[in-house]
């Protein structure tokens, strides 16, 4: 059974490092970061039923699960700019698109602290606005 288990593993870990590349400071924070948004995500819906995501600021599963859906897809894209990364001979395009997503994670993990009632200094959330519109500009 232990051999079994170890061997399941070690399969992952080789397919998660031939798809991501090493699993270096970059990657992990991303992870971290994406698991933290999602669950403080499900958390200003749940318990403070906050979120502007919802008609009625609470959970909504199709909402919950297109969140999913939205960072398996960064996951995808980090793996494509680790594939170009192969060809050019480098690292820097998946750290630059690990930079890039963790950025965007990072504001909504405060955007979501500030709907749970957090305060921050009004520095920050003068920062945080500037983003959110410079990204709202761009996708209009």
């Amino acid at each position: 059974m232990q051999l079994k288990f170890c061997t399941i593993c070690g399969l992952l870990g080789g397919v998660l490092s031939w798809c991501f590349g090493s699993w270096d400071a970059a990657l992990q924070a991303l992870i971290i970061c994406m698991g933290i948004d999602y669950l403080s995500g499900v958390l200003v819906a749940g318990v403070f039923r906050h979120s502007l995501k919802s008609e009625n600021g609470g959970l909504c599963s199709r909402i919950g699960f297109q969140g999913l859906v939205r960072k398996g897809m960064i996951l995808l894209i980090v793996l494509i700019a680790h594939r170009l990364d192969l060809i050019v001979g480098g690292g820097w395009i998946r750290d630059g698109v690990c930079a890039a997503f963790l950025a965007n994670e990072l504001v909504s993990i405060l955007e979501n602290a500030g709907m749970m009632g957090i305060p921050f200094p009004k520095a920050l959330q003068n920062a945080i606005d500037i983003l959110k519109s410079k990204g709202d500009e761009k996708h209009d």
